[in-house]
């Protein structure tokens, strides 16, 4: 049985690697997924082998397994793509590793709204935006922002639909109830369970 979520320290499964990474309240790694240079923000959580970098994560995010986030670049205008550019001191002693290269490449973030789904074994590129309540479909890779509340599939990855209306996209943005407190979250949990879209919004509109 897992133990229950903390409000302070992540649930890091086996086999993670969590390189300059902080995290928010009630977070969750899943098993052998790597993150590096990356905030989560309060409930977000990735499942099984997601690799994560460079990234913004929104509250209450969802990241499915074998995604992979931020994926780091190798440089093209050079003559060369590979490692000895770069990680130059594991083929030489004489030689430091290419700092400012490793500089740019972490400056490029991604960010992830709140309650966005990236479906399983997704990729979105560096300085790539996804929307809040945004949908990844599973296998897309995402090379563009993706708007809220907007469902994305494909290679490269395109609007499928929207997941609601404006009026109702707005009364949510409005509500906002990824910033509520955990115990107004858990005294809702009833509302959010049960009530239709719609019917939540009537109830908890501001």
């Amino acid at each position: 049985m897992m133990p229950k979520l903390s409000a302070s320290e992540p649930f890091i499964h086996a086999g993670c690697q969590i390189v300059n990474s902080t995290f928010g309240a009630y977070c969750e790694v899943g098993q052998g997924s790597h993150v590096t240079n990356s905030h989560f923000g309060d409930y977000a959580y990735c499942a099984r082998l997601a690799d994560i970098a460079n990234t913004s994560v929104g509250k209450f995010a969802n990241i499915a397994a074998m995604t992979r986030i931020g994926p780091t670049d190798h440089p093209m205008a050079q003559p060369a793509q590979h490692h000895f550019l770069y990680r130059s001191s594991y083929y030489w002693d004489d030689v430091a590793d290419d700092a400012a290269f490793f500089a740019h490449r972490a400056s490029r973030r991604t960010s992830l709204g709140a309650d966005c789904w990236i479906g399983h074994g997704a990729i979105i590129k560096p300085e790539v935006a996804v929307g809040i309540g945004a949908v990844v479909a599973a296998g897309a890779v995402v090379t563009k922002d993706v708007a809220p509340f907007t469902i994305v599939a494909g290679v490269p990855a395109t609007p499928i639909r929207r997941r609601m209306t404006e009026a109702q996209e707005q009364a949510l943005l409005d509500i906002a109830w990824w910033d509520w407190a955990h115990d107004r979250l858990r005294q809702a949990l009833q509302d959010f369970r049960q009530l239709p879209l719609d019917g939540f919004i009537e109830k908890y509109r501001v």
